[in-house]
């Protein structure tokens, strides 16, 4: 029989609806770890790809990572007979005259970020970790997170991390300077927006980190401290559930969008957090529900490697989309949605049935991170004014793009000198040489005006664009306004879905639209009146761009631009229903009027927080 990848998915035969199956997973996911454990149980090492930081950092990240599921199975009570590694592992790791020493921190670094799961652990279960260790060991310990802290941790999310630590200091009786803790509480107020978001340090972008970093410290934070900011922590968590169950599709995905999408179901972490906390955000059958509902999606995606660990990758393994600060080891953060092990069985959580959250209006507006949400057949699409991420690898993929969908999810390039083979899924690109090209990468202005996105962006330093994202669902429309000194080639492309084999997939292009039709899904794009001519592409997107599947298939229209002023209107839509095409396909929306666009963003536009510079919202 032929190898499935997906077999080696720990999760393949799961049903993950009691507390017992999520026990069983995180057993399943942990165990194919043990064989690569050190001799000292301080290092686990699982492949001999590299991040930016040395390799006892790595090692650590791969040891330190799977106590923010492992912690939680303790304290709930769950069975676990590898506790004598961690015990050990900590105390080698932070002896300086061990071999695994885990390297002194002396600035800024990544054991920094590996801590805060030490100090989880040290809080919840010290008798697991604490309890074991002798006199010398427990001064090493605490010798070493008291050095570590010392060092100022990075301008945003890092700073849960010091109090992460401070709260395992005092737990285990440390004395140590506790204005430091003090002061990153108040140095993290000033990344709250409102209305339960918040920015990732001083950033133009909103993405995850907000749901499985900002608001998952501050709930765990709420649960083991009771002070003024843990009382703000579950209030703001209260109004941003109401907004971030929206980005949940009906089988359980989410939009995939913005970096370390290789922690893939720490996106659920959120839930799993108002879990650990007590905190009601919504009713307990819909948070068990988001909650498990988005682990059962992982369940047949060949996300691990042949033993069973988790990839660098997203829905398969992936290298290309990785961050700079993706070890092998990283994915384990993964482990972010197993809070709920903490929790008695007679939990509300686990007590509650099921049920799925009440579905939301056909089009709903977002301002924080300028986005327009529409649901189609279980498929949440987030058409989106673009953010900015100049820092990061595909950082203009992961924010910039027109359109983001948790079923079709996106792509990364892998050329940069491929303009006629790129994928460029929903994407407007420029090329003045047939060669290279440029994309949106961040904006000059963003606005909301009721249900429509307006940006304006340069892909070029001496040329302008307009656009104007449109719903029209199941369809949405764009409007790009393009100012230009010099002719320049373009392409447009729709959403990627998935490719088979043997050439079974129908590819059309006619005039100005094309479509794809694959084993289950519908992919269009056509020109609904723009000022120059286009044609259309079925794309065969480069293998290896998509985050969620490995081959695709993008429709796309291809024009040249003249010097000067040009209008592009375009219709967008795709869909799980090959039968579309004889369906909404043949209805396509009308083009907007585009003064009537600029009249209302002129009147009731509202600037996008993610976007602006921080401190100057309104």
């Amino acid at each position: 029989m032929t190898y499935d990848p997906a077999s080696a998915n720990p999760l393949s035969d799961n049903p993950l609806k009691t507390r017992e199956d999520m026990s069983r997973a995180l057993h399943n996911l942990f165990d194919p770890l043990l064989p690569y454990f050190s001799a000292g149980n301080a290092r686990v090492r699982l492949d001999g790809a590299a991040a930016h930081f040395d390799r006892a950092a790595a090692d650590l990240e791969g040891f330190a990572r799977p106590l923010w599921g492992i912690a939680p199975l303790g304290a709930g009570g769950g069975e676990f007979t590898e506790w004598h590694r961690f015990a050990e592992g900590i105390a080698n790791g932070t002896d300086p005259k061990h071999p695994e020493y885990w390297g002194t921190v002396n600035g800024r670094d990544q054991r920094m970020v590996e801590l805060a799961a030490l100090g989880f652990a040290l809080a919840l279960v010290p008798e697991k970790v604490w309890e074991p260790l002798g006199g010398r060991a427990r001064d090493n310990v605490v010798a070493y997170l008291k050095h570590a802290r010392q060092f100022d941790y990075a301008d945003n999310n890092w700073k849960f991390f010091r109090i992460f630590v401070d709260i395992a200091l005092d737990r285990v009786g440390a004395n140590f300077d506790r204005s430091l803790t003090r002061q990153y509480l108040e140095e993290l107020e000033g990344f709250y927006i409102g209305d339960g978001w918040y920015r990732d340090g001083n950033v133009r972008r909103i993405d995850h980190y907000i749901p499985f970093a900002m608001h998952f410290y501050g709930l765990i934070y709420s649960k083991l401290v009771d002070d003024d900011y843990a009382k703000r922590y579950r209030e703001r968590a209260l109004l941003f559930a109401n907004d971030f169950r929206h980005w949940f599709g009906a089988d359980g995905a989410t939009i995939p969008f913005g970096r370390s999408l290789t922690y893939r179901f720490a996106c659920a972490g959120f839930w799993s957090a108002l879990a650990f906390a007590d905190l009601e955000a919504l009713p307990w059958g819909e948070i068990k529900s988001l909650c498990l509902q988005h682990l059962r999606w992982w369940k047949d995606k060949p996300m691990t490697n042949r033993d069973g660990i988790l990839s660098i990758g997203f829905g398969y393994p992936n290298l290309l989309m990785s961050e700079n600060y993706n070890s092998a080891g990283s994915p384990y953060w993964a482990f972010k949605a197993f809070l709920p092990l903490a929790l008695a069985n007679d939990h509300p959580f686990w007590t509650a049935e099921e049920t799925a959250p009440a579905q939301t209006p056909g089009v709903l507006p977002q301002r924080h991170p300028g986005m327009v949400l529409m649901r189609n057949a279980g498929d949440v699409v987030a058409l989106s004014s673009g953010q900015e991420n100049l820092q990061m690898r595909f950082g203009t993929e992961k924010y910039a793009k027109f359109a983001y969908s948790s079923r079709y999810g996106f792509s990364v390039e892998s050329d940069e000198r491929n303009f006629a083979g790129a994928a460029l899924d929903s994407t407007l690109a420029f090329s003045d040489d047939g060669l290279h090209y440029r994309v949106r990468e961040t904006n000059q202005e963003a606005k909301l005006a009721g249900d429509v996105l307006y940006s304006k962006w340069s892909p070029f330093r001496d040329v302008e664009v307009e656009t104007w994202l449109v719903p029209a669902a199941p369809w949405h429309v764009r409007v790009h306004r393009i100012n230009t000194p010099r002719p320049l080639q373009t392409a447009e492309g729709g959403f990627a879905i998935a490719r088979r084999d043997f050439e079974l997939d129908t590819l059309v292009a006619e005039g100005s639209s094309a479509y794809a039709i694959g084993e289950a899904d519908f992919s269009g794009i056509l020109d609904i009146g723009s000022q120059v001519p286009r044609t259309g592409l079925a794309q065969k997107a480069p293998p290896n761009t998509n985050m969620i599947v490995a081959k695709t298939l993008v429709p796309q229209l291809r024009a040249a631009v003249p010097a000067g002023q040009t209008i592009l209107m375009t219709a967008v839509l795709a869909a799980n229903d090959k039968g579309i095409v004889g369906g909404a396909w043949t209805t396509p929306p009308q083009a907007p009027d585009l003064a009537e666009l600029e009249a209302l963003v002129a009147s009731k536009g509202i600037r996008v927080s993610a976007i602006e510079a921080p401190g100057q919202m309104p």
